[in-house]
């Protein structure tokens, strides 16, 4: 059995093999995953990341399939990370996405993961970002990375890529729909698929109107395509609309400042994660948590309030919490 280091390298010369069995250790939080990322994260930063989302139903692994196709005819090694709903019974996924991405052509130069959202909100797994600096540093120079598709609550793409392509459908309802989903804060690209059925045209009016209206906010207008992914129809509209975008993101260092501030955000919340992480260890390996549950359980005191004293007294190392639970306090 290979060694990590070796794997590691074999990954960074583009191994396949290699490049899932990392992937698989950091999404199951292997004891190793903090020294793969370590060692990989200096060889990441290259690559282009794309987010797409959008309702269950809306054509997203479809137009996912053709935008793998465009890229990899034009020469660019493209990884997709495309998340799937997980069972409320088994934590598994459905892993739909590879029903819908078929690409046969075995010289096309692309890697497909797809992984389970768990109970994670947000569109994105626990994972999802790690697994995409994985790819950025083997050597991807596209990442194309599809949320689980759940509606309103699926931001988490936009703090995760540079470009973010929200997929409508005639049938996705009208602006203030879209308003309160809160895509057009996240949306650099609007998306009507299935523009073949009845009622395409009203939905990109619509949103022609909302952006219209907030128009001088914006330093970038998100242009609307209406494509039928199925059809292979206004895909190349859409693959011309991303390398615009593209364009647009390195002017000026656009692109360096977006990567800042979503780093700024994911230290800041990985900081949060390890900082609880560290008080709940200490704090349920002390005796004091099982004495303040057993106050709680024989009503001498309230939850909240006996969380709040666990943790005063934790945070004033010189307070006894145990002889206060013996005065009943």
């Amino acid at each position: 059995m290979k060694k990590i280091d070796d794997i590691i390298a074999s990954a960074l010369t583009g191994d396949k093999a290699c490049t899932s069995r990392l992937i698989s250790l950091v999404e199951r939080d292997d004891e190793q995953a903090p020294y793969i990322m370590r060692q990989l994260y200096p060889f990441s930063g290259k690559a282009y990341y794309i987010g797409i989302t959008g309702a269950p139903g809306a054509g997203k692994s479809t137009t996912v399939d053709k935008l793998v196709k465009m890229f990899c005819k034009n020469g660019k090694n493209v990884g997709v990370i495309a998340v799937d709903p997980s069972s409320p019974f088994s934590g598994g996924a459905l892993l739909g996405d590879r029903v819908r991405v078929n690409i046969k052509k075995t010289e096309y130069n692309y890697f497909f993961r797809s992984m389970s959202s768990g109970n994670i909100m947000g569109g994105l797994s626990r994972t999802t970002k790690e697994a995409a600096r994985i790819l950025d540093a083997c050597g991807k120079d596209i990442i194309i990375i599809e949320t689980v598709g759940v509606g309103q609550s699926e931001l988490d793409v936009a703090k995760a890529t540079d470009t973010v392509v929200v997929i409508l459908t005639p049938e996705s309802g009208d602006g203030v729909q879209i308003m309160k989903a809160g895509l057009i804060e996240v949306a650099d690209i609007f998306v009507v698929n299935k523009c073949d059925r009845p009622g395409a045209e009203n939905i990109a009016h619509a949103l022609k109107g909302m952006l219209d209206r907030i128009d001088y906010r914006l330093s970038w207008k998100p242009p609307i395509i209406k494509t039928s992914a199925s059809l292979n129809k206004g895909v190349d509209t859409l693959y011309e609309g991303l390398g615009e975008h593209r364009r647009y993101l390195n002017c000026d260092k656009k692109i360096k400042q977006r990567r800042q501030r979503q780093i700024r955000e994911e230290l800041k919340r990985n900081i949060e994660t390890e900082f609880i992480k560290t008080i709940l260890s200490d704090i349920y390996n002390g005796n004091d948590f099982g004495k303040a549950l057993d106050n709680v359980c024989e009503h001498r005191i309230d939850p909240q309030n006996a969380a709040r004293q666990i943790v005063t007294a934790w945070l004033s190392k010189d307070m006894q919490p145990s002889e206060k639970w013996a005065k009943g306090v």
